[in-house]
């Protein structure tokens, strides 16, 4: 079993060459591939990457201009060859030694998408998430449960691990931030149980580089909103490269 990492990074020239050598310094139960998907940065992002890279230990692409996180995402898949793929973004607000914990139900039997949970347990590294943080993803994973019949209490959490043959089918159209209700939305209205893990979360501020706002909140709702009342049949990708039909 392989499992394919990508990092979809932008401007992340405090955090990146950390992450990676984290993620290459680790012992993982099974194969692991890595996918760097450079959207377009403009400071030393891409240079601490090919520093890291010297080895082609990763699966690097770039990208001229800055299009979004879901647009890195979705340009990542297509060169995954893992049986799962999981994102880790490259900001260290979660720590990667917490993807073992959602290989946990993996390893345990067939299960297809496992999410790790920032709010699931109160450990003491809790403690230093703002209260506004947390209301926000509760009232988030609240409409996530009240508009889907789920009971999630991290839908936007990064670290969504996802069998690979079940995202492949999946028809993403996101660009930015709104990948994360959009692939939970599909997800869960083509039938796929989310198992929830606690993991561990040290949120970072804007002046630290938080490049999400609030105003993402309003629309990850519009996005739930909109893939509750569409037809499931149009989530399903039909023709194209590797079964599918493409990025668009």
């Amino acid at each position: 079993m392989v499992l394919s990492i990508i990092i979809p990074v932008y401007n992340e020239e405090s955090t990146i060459e950390l992450v990676l050598r984290k993620l290459l310094g680790m012992s993982f139960p099974f194969g692991v591939e890595i996918i760097v998907v450079d959207d377009g940065s403009t400071d030393r992002t891409k240079e601490l990457i090919a520093a890291v890279n010297r080895d082609n230990v990763l699966k690097v692409h770039s990208s001229l201009i800055n299009l979004g996180k879901g647009a890195a995402v979705r340009f990542g898949l297509e060169y995954v060859s893992g049986d799962y793929v999981i994102i880790q973004d490259a900001d260290l607000e979660l720590d990667p030694e917490d993807i073992i914990k959602l290989l946990d139900p993996v390893i345990a039997g067939r299960v297809d998408v496992v999410y790790g949970s920032r709010f699931k347990s109160r450990g003491p590294r809790a403690v230093s998430v703002p209260w506004y943080t947390i209301l926000a993803n509760r009232i988030l994973a609240g409409y996530t449960n009240l508009l889907y019949g789920s009971a999630l209490t991290d839908m936007a959490t990064s670290y969504k691990l996802v069998r690979t043959e079940v995202v492949r089918k999946l028809r993403m159209r996101c660009v930015g931030f709104e990948f994360d209700p959009e692939i939970t939305a599909k997800l869960l209205r083509l039938g796929h149980r989310i198992i929830e893990v606690p993991i561990s979360y040290e949120p970072r501020t804007t002046e630290q580089g938080k490049k999400i706002t609030w105003w993402d909140g309003f629309r990850f709702m519009y996005y739930l909103t909109k893939y509750r009342v569409q037809s499931a049949d149009s989530f399903v990708r039909t023709a194209g490269p590797r079964g599918g039909d493409g990025p668009a």
